[in-house]
């Protein structure tokens, strides 16, 4: 065989002969690959055969079972596999400017961040982009970093804490919130205008499970473990068991109404990890889609620091 020649490999290998190649790798077989990207299979023999002479070496071992990437087959399925991600990637771009924005686009965030925040400007966004679908996943604050990671998640919304592992994401401040406590109207701690965590401890502190974890960590920098009597799912289940009479609880400003403020007392926490920082997370090292980078631009251009009106 011939040693590999870049301008050769331009000027004589069109798409086809590489998602050919890819075919026969991933079918196993020359006469199924030639079937799938409906050829002749003598057809499909020759190009692969062009193939690897302008590559230079052998790219695929033949045997009585069917065919196999050599190494160098690879290594070249790896880049063909990349070309032709490009090319999606390519088309969907440009295909915004002329039919519109359309795709998919999954977000992966808290009910903390969703209620108040995130759910306002997916209904923004959908008006200004009627072809783009949404997945919404609503999961806890450590599994928002890790979809992203994966590639789950285009985009994760979440609250920073000094036990997450960002080593995967690339982190962008969208807006900052602060958790206040919120104990029945009458109670002792009614007439402080702030309390602290530890005072809380001493009343039966009522958790959503969201935030059990930062309750653990928070507990045990006082030396004590946190063993909830009560432990919800939502804020305002909380909150009602706080109206009932039946404890305290700590939840974020924003979740809770203006309305709820006239049956229980809301006080300042006064503690450093009070104030909840809401970063962007998108996957770190990757070039990210013209729809995801929409709707990041969207989600930035809103004033930081200033929740919606709680519900």
């Amino acid at each position: 065989m011939s040693t590999f020649n870049r301008l050769h490999l331009v000027r004589q290998v069109d798409l086809l002969t590489l998602k050919l190649f890819v075919s026969a790798v991933e079918e196993q077989q020359i006469g199924l690959a030639a079937i799938r990207e409906n050829i002749a299979a003598s057809t499909a023999t020759k190009r692969i055969q062009d193939l690897e002479d302008i590559a230079g070496v052998k790219l695929l071992e033949r045997g009585p079972k069917g065919v196999a990437p050599s190494p160098a087959g690879a290594v070249l399925v790896r880049y063909i596999r990349r070309i032709f991600e490009n090319l999606d990637d390519m088309r969907a771009e440009i295909s915004s400017f002329t039919e519109g924005m359309r795709g998919e686009l999954t977000i992966a965030s808290a009910r903390s961040i969703i209620v108040p925040f995130i759910a306002r400007e997916l209904g923004d966004f959908k008006r200004e982009y009627p072809l783009v679908e949404f997945v919404v996943r609503e999961i806890e604050n450590a599994g928002i970093v890790q979809m992203v990671a994966r590639g789950e998640a285009d985009v994760g919304v979440f609250a920073a804490t000094h036990e997450l592992d960002l080593s995967g994401v690339d982190v962008t401040p969208y807006r900052t919130d602060r958790l206040i406590a919120v104990v029945p109207q009458g109670h002792p701690l009614s007439e402080r205008g702030k309390v602290s965590f530890a005072d809380l401890l001493q009343e039966n502190l009522i958790a959503v499970n969201a935030m059990r974890g930062a309750f653990r960590v928070a507990s045990r920098r006082l030396g004590v473990e946190f063993e909830p009597r009560y432990s919800v799912a939502s804020a305002g289940v909380a909150v009602s068991l706080v109206e009932a009479g039946l404890g305290v609880t700590i939840q974020p400003e924003c979740l809770v109404s203006h309305e709820l403020f006239s049956r229980v007392s809301v006080l300042e926490l006064a503690e450093p990890w009070a104030v909840r920082r809401i970063h962007i997370a998108t996957a770190r090292g990757r070039e990210q889609n013209p729809i995801t980078n929409a709707f990041v631009s969207q989600l930035l251009d809103h004033p930081r620091g200033q929740p919606a009106v709680g519900v």
